[in-house]
């Protein structure tokens, strides 16, 4: 299992659009993936679960992948966080 660490740096936070991206793109994976933010941890394949972390810009997050494909499922995931979702700032 491997972790990882995010600072929401979008302008609105982890907002429905961007959950579903997030969502999108852990289901695409065998590896099972967990969203935390605080003591609150989700399935990061369920967008009613990302939604509820009411992570807003400037939130950390914690990522976890644990499986055969974890490397790549949490590059991926993080390349997101770095392309801020393509959202226009």
């Amino acid at each position: 299992m491997i972790e990882r660490e995010i600072e929401i740096s979008n302008k609105l936070g982890l907002h429905a659009r961007a959950a579903a991206k997030l969502v999108h793109t852990a289901a695409r994976f065998a590896s099972d993936i967990k969203v935390k933010k605080g003591s609150e941890e989700v399935d990061g394949k369920s967008i009613l679960g990302v939604l509820l972390l009411a992570a807003a810009k400037g939130s950390k997050i914690t990522i976890s992948a644990d499986g055969s494909d974890e490397n790549e499922a949490i590059e991926s995931i993080q390349q997101l966080f770095d392309d801020k979702f393509d959202e226009s700032e």
